[in-house]
């Protein structure tokens, strides 16, 4: 936050980042269970990686916002 209180946009991708973190251990959490489970429904297990895999490159397009490329 600025001196004012307020976020600034790097603030606000970092809330978005651990959220979006979260959700991703959340999904692999659900899928796991589904995995163990006798009776685990292929088509909710399918949609559910795909579902993480979208969080996934979501997350990585907000690590590179943050984190600027250097050149070495």
């Amino acid at each position: 936050m600025n001196a004012f209180g307020k976020m600034t946009h790097d603030d606000v991708l970092r809330v978005k980042l651990e959220v979006l973190r979260r959700e991703h251990r959340d999904l692999d959490e659900a899928i796991h269970a589904l995995e163990i489970s006798a009776r685990a429904d292929h088509l909710t297990l399918r949609r559910l990686k795909k579902q993480k895999l979208q969080l996934k490159d979501r997350i990585q397009v907000i690590e590179d916002q943050l984190l600027p490329d250097i050149i070495a």
